[in-house]
């Protein structure tokens, strides 16, 4: 039995030598695997910061471009209510112009004032909506008065203007109010 004990023994040796390069292998394999593991979690990680950065980059972009946007349209907005409440004071002027003055000197400041006027207008965008006898254009026009048609103001043309319209730009600041014949 002595033999068998001693073959039994030389077994367990030899199949701890076995398990023990197993073992090593199996730690060079796992050291391996955690390396290439540890790298790809890397790059992952480096991937989700540059896709994080791009997204962030985009997004400031975006508010630059709509606070560039809102600026714009804040300082058309603004000037549109300036130009609007200025309109009422150029009406006035034209009409004081068109009333008979004995004072050729004072009647030839005035119009230099009113040319003044004007040229700022123009410079800041400013133009008059073409009425008296133009079609009538709802989008533009207002049709305050109704008067029979002429030849010289067939159907559907605007007779007469009360007030003029202007527009800044491409924007309405205020229609023109018109008769239209019918």
């Amino acid at each position: 039995m002595t033999a068998m004990n001693e073959n039994e023994e030389i077994l367990d040796e030899e199949l701890e030598e076995t398990a023990d390069e197993d073992t090593a292998e199996t730690t060079e394999e796992d050291d391996e695997d955690s390396e290439v593991s540890a790298a790809e979690s890397a790059e992952e990680a480096i991937e989700a910061e540059r896709e994080r950065y791009l997204r962030l980059y985009a997004e400031f972009d975006n508010f630059r471009k709509r606070t560039a946007k809102e600026k714009l349209e804040a300082y058309g907005e603004a000037t549109a209510r300036c130009i609007e409440q200025l309109l009422p004071v150029v009406d006035n002027f034209e009409r004081a112009m068109e009333a008979p003055c004995s004072d050729a000197q004072y009647q030839s400041g005035m119009e230099m004032i009113f040319g003044q006027i004007k040229n700022f207008l123009e410079k800041l965008g400013v133009t008059e909506i073409e009425a008296l006898g133009a079609e009538f254009d709802p989008n533009v026009h207002n049709a305050i008065k109704q008067s029979e048609a002429t030849e010289e103001y067939p159907e559907g043309t605007v007779c007469e203007v009360f007030q003029k319209g202007y527009m800044l730009k491409d924007k309405m600041i205020r229609p023109a109010m018109v008769a239209v014949s019918n």
